[in-house]
């Protein structure tokens, strides 16, 4: 088979599928998904050996640690990934729902009611657990997904879309509704982005930079997804210390290779005297290289590489952090929107009125005042996971759970009414 008929045959079964999904319940859907779970549970060997081949191949390729430690499954992560799947499964049905109606004086009723996307591709890299999630969420809330994960975690993510497909034969459903592409081919990414817009809706890409940049430029469908996680966090005047201290341990080193790791520190120069040195000390004891201006210089003991602009841009994804004295809200404002990815934005503050400036002001998808950058998450946020966080300006933006993979079109009812 070519490489274009093994896509077009995807993208064939993928459109049969979504018609046959559109009349399944709720009901049915759960019972999958409870099936694809328990699938979980028993095959876990079976999953755990499959990773052991990723992790030998990624070993012997040798990428980096912070990569291998995305790809690793274990028993405790494969208890999450149930977790997030009972989770969902709880949810209530975010298709069908009327989400507003009224009447016009004519007596034609208008209603705008939830339904799927259709047809999603998802294009992902590393963690096999997006497999999970996105299989989970995409078949929730009625849409038919093509999964097209990095070579790096191969027999982690066909393993586990195999189990989504097992559990949907047992529950006599169509198990087209999800279909993982079976290749380690990069044209089959070139031919799902360029020459499959008459078979998905949607394409959401997962990944780093290279990725997301490689989806902008080829894509002849519609994306959802973010291109970097350039994240700030901007440290008042009137901030607590000991708060400020503990938002900045863990919006950046709770795990900074996640796009919701903090990239830049900005500190007020008000509290520069009261506040640097303890904060990025304490980044110190943890391991993270601070690369700061010439202000935050004088009060770091030893060696510190001087900040350039290119440093204002830089997503790390590792332990270092770019730090920089700024006059007041205003300036960290200013900043952000400058150098800024539009992700994810905190404030540290005692001052509500600095607060709610910050958080009208910042262009951001997530802003959130006295708490982690780490928050930037579908599973913190209550939707049970994610396949992504969006960036867009157009809707959705933030975690994409249940509620944002689903559209929505306008039913009118009437008693004969005609428009003069």
């Amino acid at each position: 088979m070519t490489k274009n008929l093994y896509m077009k045959k995807i993208g064939e079964k993928a459109k049969i599928a979504s018609l046959n999904l559109s009349n399944l319940s709720i009901n049915k859907r759960n019972s999958v998904l409870k099936q694809f779970s328990h699938y979980l549970k028993t095959n876990e060997q079976l999953i755990l050996n499959a990773n052991k081949k990723d992790i030998s191949n990624a070993k012997s390729k040798k990428i980096k640690d912070s990569m291998i430690d995305r790809l690793k499954l274990n028993s405790k992560k494969i208890i999450q990934i149930r977790s997030a799947i009972k989770k969902i499964i709880k949810f209530r049905d975010p298709v069908g729902k009327t989400l507003s109606s009224w009447k016009r004086p004519n007596g034609l009723i208008i209603k705008r009611v939830s339904i799927p996307i259709g047809i999603i591709g998802v294009i992902y890299e590393s963690r096999p657990n997006v497999t999970s999630d996105v299989s989970t969420l995409c078949f929730k809330s009625g849409n038919v997904v093509i999964l097209r994960g990095g070579s790096e975690a191969f027999h982690s993510n066909k393993i586990l879309a195999k189990l989504f497909k097992k559990a949907l034969k047992k529950k006599k459903c169509d198990e087209n509704c999800v279909q993982f592409v079976e290749s380690k081919d990069r044209n089959h990414v070139d031919y799902l982005l360029s020459r499959m817009e008459n078979y998905i809706d949607l394409i959401i890409p997962r990944g780093g930079k290279g990725l997301v940049k490689k989806v902008l430029k080829k894509s002849s469908v519609s994306i959802i997804g973010h291109y970097e996680g350039l994240c700030h966090v901007f440290v008042d005047r009137e901030a607590d210390l000991s708060t400020a201290i503990k938002v900045v341990k863990n919006s950046k080193m709770r795990n900074f290779s996640i796009c919701g790791a903090a990239e830049t520190l900005l500190i007020d120069k008000m509290c520069l005297k009261t506040h640097c040195k303890p904060i990025l000390d304490h980044l110190s004891k943890l391991g993270c290289k601070i690369i700061g201006d010439r202000k935050i210089k004088k009060f770091i003991s030893g060696k510190m590489k001087i900040a350039t602009e290119k440093d204002w841009k830089t997503e790390y994804l590792s332990p270092t952090i770019s730090v920089k004295s700024v006059n007041g809200v205003t300036e960290a404002i200013n900043h952000i929107n400058q150098y800024g990815s539009s992700h994810t934005d905190s404030i540290v503050t005692k001052n509500r009125k600095t607060a709610k400036k910050f958080l009208s002001n910042i262009n951001s998808s997530i802003v959130i005042h006295n708490a982690s950058t780490q928050f930037a998450d579908g599973g913190e946020f209550g939707f049970g996971a994610e396949v992504g966080i969006s960036t867009n300006k157009l809707p959705p933006r933030g975690p994409i759970g249940l509620d944002q993979l689903t559209t929505y079109k306008y039913i009118l009812e009437g008693k004969g009414q005609i428009r003069k």
